[in-house]
């Protein structure tokens, strides 16, 4: 089998084969990890924000099962065009399972990490979830196995997770209050019998945080997602994020709810909306004074492969694995080289931003006493933490704050490419209006190019095009901008008329 040549300083394929889908960004949340945390999740992409723009994760699906019902969740099969946990397209084997791992990190070196996420729950479907643990700690040692859970069955899984090659876990906690707790979870399947109410959230609380010890006694770094319900927990998940660091967390992921009404679940037929993405970014705010917070997060399906940000699951179908001839042994050798190349290549890049943290145009904004305001910018990319894709050709763009103080990474919006024209939506909105309205709120978008007919609409929407800084580290480009509307005084100006407002 031919193993693909990657370029290391892009983390990119070459033409045809894997793009990095994801951006760049300081890795501010790895800065404050001890070192030997820092030396567990600095490969992996779900866990390290800087280590998603270089390595690719997937997830078998083999855990079909679930023993609680979350009011957000409604697990699909055969629904390849659909983003977002519970949704599959084909339920494995464990050693079907194996096998298409085995494709995949192949196929794709920058493949660090394995996780079980579903569609159903991992710990729901023991034999199956550990059966493809076993079988790949002995064939790909080299690969970091994942598991996502509810909690509910945790406990009493914990000793023999710990026997297998898994030092990374997530837990789903949405609340540790079980009057909130019975909002969003209708029952749980617990000793053989379906509980309902308050009752059945008590327990799974209890279980949540017994299984979350248990993790850290056992030196399992633990990760919490938390999915916010605007008027169910919005307000409590700032002690839930306070509780799990208290446990022992190390990383809490805030997502949003998704609940459209065609994806079936309850909260979306009931019409219960998720949250704006200025409620989203001032919940993550609100719990960053406790605790690393994960903002890059995509919501991926329970058989996501590839970088975050994109899915190549079509390529690894049971029946194309099936006629693959992989040498695994010969495919290592290949992976070790890609890692040690990354890793040299995310050194050297850290070592340079820590220089550039004083750099001239940095060091003049703070010296800069006007007053100003942070700014938030849009960026398209492909990857490799630079500005290098069209505005046209964008699925999604990357949010940047802009401040005296520097920049920082915010988060993500999905859209529409607008090359791709037409209308999209049942009300007849453009690509262009979609991607306008995920962008409310941003000041400039930047890309590596921009055509004509989109730059009037996106100034009327008070959204500055720019293609100036094509291929610029994306951080750099933003603090120019930044420093270019400082200089035309549009940030004191606004900020003034901001003050007289109020």
């Amino acid at each position: 089998m031919q193993l693909p040549v990657i370029n290391i300083a892009t983390a990119e394929p070459p033409k045809g084969g894997c793009s990095a889908g994801s951006c760049g960004s300081t890795d501010d949340q790895m800065g404050h990890l001890p070192d030997h945390i820092r030396d567990k999740v600095k490969n992996h992409p779900c866990y390290s924000e800087e280590a998603h723009h270089y390595f690719a994760r997937m997830h078998v699906a083999v855990a079909p099962a679930c023993n609680i019902q979350c009011n957000y969740c409604n697990r699909k099969y055969d629904c390849s065009n659909e983003s977002r946990p519970g949704v599959v397209s084909e339920v494995l084997k464990p050693e079907q399972a194996v096998k298409k791992v085995l494709a995949v990190a192949a196929t794709i070196p920058q493949m660090t990490v394995l996780g079980i996420a579903g569609p159903g729950d991992a710990l729901a479907n023991p034999a199956r979830t550990f059966e493809t643990f076993r079988k790949l700690s002995e064939q790909a040692p080299d690969i970091k196995l994942c598991v996502s859970t509810n909690g509910l069955a945790l406990p009493e899984n914990v000793e023999e997770m710990s026997s297998y090659n898994i030092d990374h876990v997530t837990i789903t906690i949405n609340c540790v209050d079980p009057d909130v707790g019975a909002q969003i979870y209708p029952w749980i399947f617990w000793n053989n019998k379906r509980i309902k109410g308050r009752e059945a959230a008590e327990i799974l609380i209890a279980q949540q945080q017994k299984g979350l010890e248990m993790l850290v006694a056992k030196g399992i770094l633990v990760k919490v997602n938390s999915v916010l319900i605007p008027g169910v927990n919005d307000k409590h998940l700032e002690e839930v994020s306070k509780i799990v660091k208290a446990k022992g967390a190390f990383l809490h992921n805030v997502m949003p709810l998704i609940s459209e009404a065609e994806h079936g679940t309850y909260y979306g037929l009931t019409g219960q909306r998720g949250p704006t993405h200025d409620e989203l970014q001032a919940l993550q705010d609100a719990c960053a004074g406790d605790m690393n917070m994960m903002r890059h997060c995509r919501q991926c399906r329970a058989d996501a492969v590839g970088l975050l940000g994109e899915d190549r699951g079509a390529e690894f179908t049971i029946d194309k694995i099936e006629e693959m001839d992989i040498d695994y042994a010969e495919a290592m050798k290949m992976r070790a080289e890609v890692h040690a190349a990354i890793n040299e290549e995310m050194e050297s890049k850290r070592a340079a931003k820590t220089v550039g943290r004083a750099s001239p145009r940095l060091v003049a904004l703070k010296g800069d006493l006007r007053p100003a305001r942070p700014v938030l910018m849009a960026v398209a990319t492909k990857g490799g933490g630079v500005i290098n894709e069209h505005f046209g050709h964008a699925s999604e763009f990357l949010i940047y704050e802009a401040s005296g103080e520097g920049v920082r990474f915010i988060g993500h919006r999905r859209t529409i490419p607008y090359c791709e024209g037409g209308d999209t939506c049942g009300d007849g909105e453009s690509a262009l209006d979609v991607t306008i309205r995920e962008l409310a709120g941003c000041e400039a978008v930047l890309c590596s190019k921009v055509g004509y007919e989109p730059w009037g609409p996106l100034e009327a929407a008070g959204i500055q095009p720019n293609g100036e800084h094509a291929m610029e580290p994306i951080e750099d480009a933003v603090l120019a901008v930044y420093e270019e509307m400082r200089a035309a005084g549009k940030l004191e100006a606004k900020a003034v008329e901001q003050q007289k407002v109020a």
